[in-house]
């Protein structure tokens, strides 16, 4: 009864928002002494999740990531924050916004280098989809970020249209993938 209360009334970004910080090791840099984009790309993927478990209080899993584009190098020994906030909700997903920056403790300067859309579902205890609370954004940012959300949605949903239609063309035309 409580969760059908909590999904009927919503929650704001503020309540699941996340942050995480990390450094990066050599383990995490390439040859000329950069991260390598997966690792950004795996840290993306869990500052996601942590977001939209506290906003649905279940397991989720990532249904898509929209064109993750590094803006600028992120060097050994710097210290790297994702921030994650949700930015709309659906019936059964999310779209999170992950804001990467990166700082370089030497100089205290700080850089944007990365942002990405993670499209994450809620899971019920069984592993199928289920519904999440609706989001209740409140300043102006949350609102501009909650209709450019409904935006992207409309593009990825066209885009799988368009995929699906390729695959079905090249199953008639008995193309293997």
């Amino acid at each position: 009864m409580g969760n059908k209360l909590k999904t009927e009334t919503g929650r704001a970004p503020r309540e699941s928002e996340a942050i995480m910080t990390e450094m990066i090791l050599p383990q995490h840099a390439n040859a000329i002494g950069t991260v390598f984009g997966g690792v950004v790309m795996s840290w993306v993927d869990i500052a996601a999740a942590i977001c939209a478990e506290r906003h649905c209080h279940r397991q989720v899993v990532t249904a898509s990531v929209d064109a993750l584009s590094f803006l600028a190098p992120i060097k050994l020994g710097w210290i790297v924050s994702l921030k994650s906030s949700i930015n709309y909700v659906w019936k059964t997903s999310c779209e999170v916004g992950v804001k990467v920056t990166a700082e370089n403790p030497r100089t205290g300067e700080s850089f944007h280098t990365a942002t990405a859309y993670v499209t994450m579902v809620a899971l019920d205890s069984n592993g199928r989809p289920t519904l999440m609370p609706p989001i209740l954004p409140e300043t102006e940012d949350q609102k501009r970020r909650y209709e450019e959300a409904k935006a992207r949605r409309m593009a990825r949903l066209e885009l799988k249209k368009q995929n699906e239609e390729r695959q079905r063309q090249r199953a008639a035309a008995g193309e293997q993938e």
